[in-house]
């Protein structure tokens, strides 16, 4: 997968959709910024940060991915992989559902995907070793350009939804302890029942993450 790096973007994910649209760059592509001043994140807040921390998205073709993967739940399959990637750094790392990284009781990170046309774009940001965005950091002396490099090389298999919902049930567990944004209201995942597709059951209704 081709890589274009920045020194500073408004966000990787709306200057990845731009050129998409115009046609200027092909998937499978990936777009890094040291900086970030306007990043995507959940509920359409901000994602923002400076050097020291990861900020990149990737475009791919829906043909390339795994034929089981829900499209509604890509957030908790690359955030997931991402968690995989970061656990050879440190243990404490999990994902809450559907789409942020924590290290313990602290988010980190978070994930947003967006589909265009045939083409699903997948943004991540990640406080490695600053919290400017009033996040926690995981403070690890780890290079960006290197951890980028290492998770595009795990996800060059794509493994399945199968597979990766197999291993992710079961840290499903840890986010019954917090609450998640739900159609603007902040509910408990205390009952939640996770479906093998992702979405969960909450009070008898299905619920998708739709980030």
């Amino acid at each position: 997968m081709d890589i274009l790096y920045f020194d500073e973007l408004e966000s990787t994910q709306t200057y990845l959709l731009e050129q998409l649209n115009a046609k200027r760059v092909a998937t499978p592509i990936a777009v890094m910024a040291k900086q970030q001043t306007k990043g995507i994140g959940s509920r359409d807040n901000q994602w923002e940060g400076g050097k020291g921390n990861l900020f990149f998205s990737i475009a791919i073709d829906l043909d390339d991915l795994p034929n089981d993967l829900p499209l509604s739940s890509a957030s908790i399959y690359f955030s997931f992989i991402m968690k995989e990637v970061l656990k050879d750094f440190s243990d404490e790392i999990w994902l809450k559902w559907p789409n942020d990284l924590y290290k313990n009781e602290d988010k980190i990170g978070g994930t947003i995907t967006k589909k265009t046309d045939t083409i699903l774009v997948c943004g991540m940001g990640i406080n490695l070793q600053k919290n400017e965005n009033g996040f926690e950091a995981l403070n690890l002396n780890i290079e960006p350009t290197k951890l980028l490099e290492v998770y595009l090389l795990r996800l060059e298999t794509y493994p399945s939804w199968k597979q990766v919902f197999s291993e992710y049930r079961i840290e499903f567990q840890r986010s019954k302890h917090f609450f998640t944004h739900i159609e603007g209201q902040y509910i408990s995942l205390e009952n939640a029942i996770l479906w093998e597709d992702g979405s969960l059951i909450i009070d008898n209704k299905r619920v998708y993450n739709l980030r």
